[in-house]
């Protein structure tokens, strides 16, 4: 049975969004009230008050959701603080009335300057009085049934020795609740006579557990290891790759002195919670608007090369213009890449093979296209399609998949985010010849997720956009 977090998700969001509007509406038409009466000394009248105060009550509201939006508030409806929801209103308050008053209100006629700032101020307090108060009254009203444990998440817990045990009853024995809901544990080995069997069903183990999650709608999934079972933790976290559950573990001595166990709750148990989001909120949808923008421009600023690359590939040999495969994309979903064909019909026709720089099953053609990425143009459909980025680990085939993984099963962490036109692996390797030459490019794409930024993915479009000029692609 799914739990009361997932059945009223999408009324919790409603209720977010709803009073954003209104407090939104609410703000600005007192501020424009209060401005023209004390400003402009207008004696406003009902029915008297402009097209432009019934513009600004509908459309102003929309700009405020869109930058909410934006800025990642309506990620997390039920694990909001209150504390956190007051310094983000702030923030964000401030930023959107910047917005509005340089782009409505700095052009207005004014007898003194001082009323700028008075503007600036009065519409600043409007709007954040309107918006956190109700916004308080919901995120404690959550709070509260959390606490009461009439509210929560169906977890799992990943261990079935004296360290979940500890971690379960620890849970469980606060007075307020956390929000969990224990339905079982999956253990890492095989056996019997699990502690935490005494408390909690005994659901499988860790190789069963994308099935326990789906089966029973898990959303928060807490490790517990015995330090003897820390060897397991990748491959835990591998397993977990594609589950979109809160992933938490319990802190070991080395995460307490280097400062890396980040507390939220006071009396809550210490744990490190392994986080899906590898961008701030803000660069995250900034990401996706450039993608969508950027391929636009792309297609269209490079629709003139389609002719030329299409008489080109027409000319170099019979075959189809444009050759399609099937790729492994975000968490691991399969998707159907687009690139000129730059090879010779049947060129794998023995089995996939990666090309190399003497590879005779590339046309010639086809290694002018190469070598300046050209062959790549249909790639920015894959963007649009939304199966791809500009920047991320470029796309891999199932078959090489598995290959890698048994050497490196870390690369399963790429299929965190969604591959992508160029990738820092491939700015420093170019094209992989082999599956050494794979693991080599996956250590850079690795250090790509650490340090993911809006920042890092212009220097990678820098970098690729000199190898397409330069021609030095393969």
């Amino acid at each position: 049975m799914r739990s009361s977090e997932s059945m009223n998700r999408k009324l919790q969001l409603s209720k977010y969004i709803a009073i954003d509007l209104i407090s939104a509406s609410l703000a600005w038409g007192c501020f424009y009230i209060y401005r023209k009466v004390y400003f402009e000394h207008v004696n406003l009248e009902i029915g008297s008050l402009g097209s432009r105060f019934y513009w600004g009550v509908v459309t102003i509201p929309i700009f405020w959701v869109v930058l909410y939006y934006a800025s990642g508030y309506y990620r997390e409806v039920f694990r909001k603080s209150r504390l956190a929801e007051l310094w983000y209103t702030i923030r964000i308050s401030f930023i959107g009335v910047m917005i509005l008053f340089f782009g409505l209100l700095l052009d207005d006629v004014i007898l003194d300057y001082s009323n700028y700032y008075t503007s600036f101020i009065s519409l600043y307090l409007f709007h954040f009085c309107f918006t956190f108060i109700p916004r308080l009254i919901i995120t404690t009203t959550t709070t509260h049934k959390i606490h009461k444990r009439q509210l929560g998440f169906n977890t799992l817990l990943i261990g079935g020795n004296d360290k979940a045990l500890e971690v379960y009853q620890e849970i469980n024995q606060q007075k307020q609740g956390t929000g969990n809901k224990f339905v079982g544990f999956v253990s890492v080995q095989n056996g019997n006579g699990y502690p935490l069997a005494q408390k909690l069903e005994h659901m499988g183990y860790v190789d069963q557990i994308k099935e326990v999650i789906q089966k029973h709608h898990i959303e928060e999934v807490i490790i517990a290891l015995e330090y003897t079972e820390h060897s397991s933790i990748e491959r835990i976290l591998n397993l977990l790759i594609d589950s979109n559950v809160v992933i938490k573990t319990i802190p070991g001595m080395y995460e307490i002195f280097t400062g890396k166990v980040k507390m939220s709750a006071i009396f809550g148990t210490p744990l490190v919670e392994v986080s899906h989001h590898l961008m701030p909120a803000w660069q995250q949808n900034m990401k996706n608007f450039i993608d969508i923008i950027g391929s636009l421009l792309a297609l269209m600023i490079l629709s003139p090369l389609f002719l030329i690359l299409t008489l080109g590939v027409r000319l170099s040999s019979r075959g189809p213009i444009f050759y399609s495969q099937v790729r492994m994309g975000k968490n691991g979903k399969p998707f159907t890449i687009f690139k000129f064909r730059s090879m010779y019909v049947n060129a794998e026709e023995n089995g996939p093979e990666l090309s190399s720089r003497e590879d005779a099953r590339i046309t010639k053609f086809g290694r002018f296209m190469r070598k300046s990425r050209l062959d790549e143009i249909p790639n920015f459909f894959n963007v649009l399609r939304g199966d791809m980025s500009l920047v991320g680990p470029r796309p891999e085939r199932d078959f090489f998949i598995e290959k890698i993984v048994e050497r490196a099963p870390q690369y399963t962490q790429l299929l965190k985010v969604k591959p992508g036109i160029t990738s820092w692996g491939q700015v420093k390797y170019g094209y992989a010849e082999n599956v050494d030459q794979m693991i080599k490019r996956m250590k850079y794409d690795l250090l790509y997720l650490e340090n993911m930024s809006l920042y890092v993915d212009f220097k990678i479009m820098i970098y690729t956009l000199n190898t397409i000029l330069k021609g030095t692609g393969i």
